[in-house]
């Protein structure tokens, strides 16, 4: 099987030669030229073949152009982060401006794109990262976003409908780009932020919004859920091939989510640490796991989010040699 063989395979749950596995991490300092991201990610694919290539702008790409000032402090996952909201106040949001994705920085994340799906020609599938309406709100705003969702709630919404039809240009764009497909990350679907109720409002209609808009245009596309105690249940039916999360930190296990979703789940790997202090053995224990709890059916192997910066070489290797042995 070729990479996109083995990848649809897996999503219809059909028999597989060897279960497809994918690591991302982020290229920090590099992802603020398109063409270094470019080159950085045509090395990592190169380096080890992944199954699925996923794009990884900075973070903090989408909220920029809205006059956020962002800075890589450092973090262990390679993030940029938020130094200076673009949002100050809830009454501004009635008046984002509806961006053009060509142009800025918006418009460099789809030309770094485009530089590297030249050179892959399609061999594999490309994801671009594309963040949901909420969640750029809440870059866009800092901690107040939730103060603002409760308080002046008709303000955020005219401001993520902003938000939303920007996402859509900045998606379709990506495809045109030469993505096959979104990973689109949320990062409130979680009762940790909010209630199940305010994410159906506010981030589910939404969420939506955007994923029909790119129904039919896309060949394969990965949900990812962030942090901890997801809403999975909620999100779970939405249009999506794959769901990634932090699946060794939180609830659902893989074997448990293959019951509540279709599709491919993704994980399997601890990003955080293991992949840079864990032992080799434990790395390849927990791809062994992974397999064991889905029959190595509907699995992709992957970290349950962007692996750090530190990870190891030897245990990216024990990852991959683990997932690549026949089932």
């Amino acid at each position: 099987m070729d990479h996109w063989a083995r990848i649809e395979a897996a999503v219809a749950g059909r028999v597989v030669d060897r279960v497809p596995v994918a690591l991302w991490k982020h290229f920090p300092h590099d992802d603020q030229d398109a063409g270094k991201l470019a080159a950085r990610t045509l090395e990592w694919q190169r380096a080890w073949d992944f199954d699925l290539v996923k794009f990884m702008p900075s973070g903090t790409y989408g909220v920029e152009d809205w006059g956020a000032r962002t800075v890589f402090d450092g973090a262990a996952n390679g993030a940029r982060v938020v130094a200076e909201p673009g949002v100050k106040r809830a009454e501004d949001w009635p008046r984002l401006a509806r961006l053009d994705p060509a142009r800025g920085v918006l418009g460099a994340q789809n030309a770094a794109l485009a530089l590297a799906a030249k050179e892959l020609k399609g061999s594999v599938p490309i994801l671009q990262t594309v963040f949901s309406p909420l969640t750029t709100a809440r870059k866009l705003r800092g901690e107040a976003l939730v103060e603002d969702l409760r308080k002046n709630p008709q303000a955020l919404e005219a401001g993520l409908r902003v938000i939303t039809d920007v996402t859509i240009d900045f998606s379709l764009a990506a495809l045109k780009a030469g993505a096959h497909g979104l990973f689109f990350a949320t990062q409130l679907a979680t009762t940790d932020v909010l209630t199940v109720a305010e994410y159906q409002k506010f981030g589910v209609v939404f969420d939506l919004t955007v994923l029909k808009a790119i129904e039919g245009k896309t060949r394969i596309n990965m949900l990812h859920l962030h942090g901890e105690n997801v809403m999975f249940d909620l999100l779970a039916t939405y249009p999506v091939d794959m769901i990634n999360w932090h699946d060794r930190l939180t609830a659902p296990s893989l074997g448990k989510a293959l019951e509540k979703s279709k599709g491919a789940v993704v994980g399997g790997v601890e990003e955080r640490n293991l992949l840079v202090s864990g032992s080799e053995g434990q790395v390849r224990a927990q791809v062994r796991d992974a397999i064991a709890q889905t029959g190595g059916r509907r699995l992709v192997v992957g970290p349950g989010c962007v692996a750090a910066i530190a990870a190891t070489e030897r245990n990216i290797r024990a990852v991959v040699e683990e997932a690549r042995k026949p089932i």
